[in-house]
């Protein structure tokens, strides 16, 4: 039986279209020109929410494109399974790895990561004197580094939305969660008490997969840099 040589399954690897992954939700529509000005404008059907299909192609020859859930969208890059995506900088701060490179920052989805509380904890706490904080939160993992680095133990429960109703029901004080304006916060009787980081949509690709297809991700990121900075 012929043995295939590391340059042959490179040639196997660069003959499959390429995977392009990007989150549902409104991000979709803030990176649709970007992506038509770098030519990876994905197919009508993309957009349809009816659409049932998973997998659609794009104008680029060569690149289809998923659309899946954002925290999603690491996993994929991350694993091989799509070679470039869109993911915010707060799903790659908390997936943490070390295939998913971060080239662009698309200047898109702007927020901030934030410790908020109630009105009157803010008001009777004192985060200088915190060692031990009960937090709910999707990013265990970036929460618990963030008070680590300042010697407080961070217990942190893991809710997937909703997290402004935690401190009002009793479950916790604190909370750390995505905001814009603040009036999602204000509206359930929360206040920002620190922000942990600015948070923007990134254009990501998985590390193995340029190295083995260097020339066409290349151009591709080189593309959407341009298209970012109107070059």
């Amino acid at each position: 039986m012929t043995q295939l040589t590391m340059d042959d399954m490179q040639a196997i690897e660069s003959s499959e279209n390429m995977v392009l992954a990007l989150p549902k939700g409104r991000i979709l529509k803030a990176i649709r020109p970007i992506l038509k000005a770098a030519g990876l404008e994905p197919e009508d059907g993309f957009f349809d929410e009816n659409d049932r299909r998973l997998r659609f192609t794009t104008e680029a020859k060569g690149v289809d494109v998923i659309r899946v859930r954002s925290f999603d969208v690491a996993t994929f890059i991350a694993f091989g399974a799509a070679h470039m995506g869109v993911a915010g900088s707060d799903v790659l701060m908390e997936f943490d790895h070390p295939e998913i490179y971060a080239p662009v920052d698309l200047g898109v989805g702007a927020c901030r990561m934030v410790v908020a509380s109630s009105i009157e904890a803010a008001e009777q706490d004192d985060p200088r004197s915190w060692s031990h904080v009960r937090v709910a939160t999707k990013y265990p993992n970036v929460t618990k580094t963030y008070f680590a680095a300042r010697g407080v133990q961070a217990e942190c429960i893991k809710l997937n939305g909703a997290m402004e109703l935690a401190p009002g029901l009793g479950l916790c004080r604190r909370i750390v969660d995505l905001v814009e304006t603040g009036s999602t916060l204000k509206a359930n009787g929360l206040v920002e008490v620190e922000e942990i980081a600015q948070i923007s949509s990134r254009f990501v690709v998985n590390r193995a997969a340029w190295k083995t297809r260097p020339d066409e991700i290349g151009s591709f990121v080189e593309k959407i840099r341009d298209a970012v900075h109107g070059g």
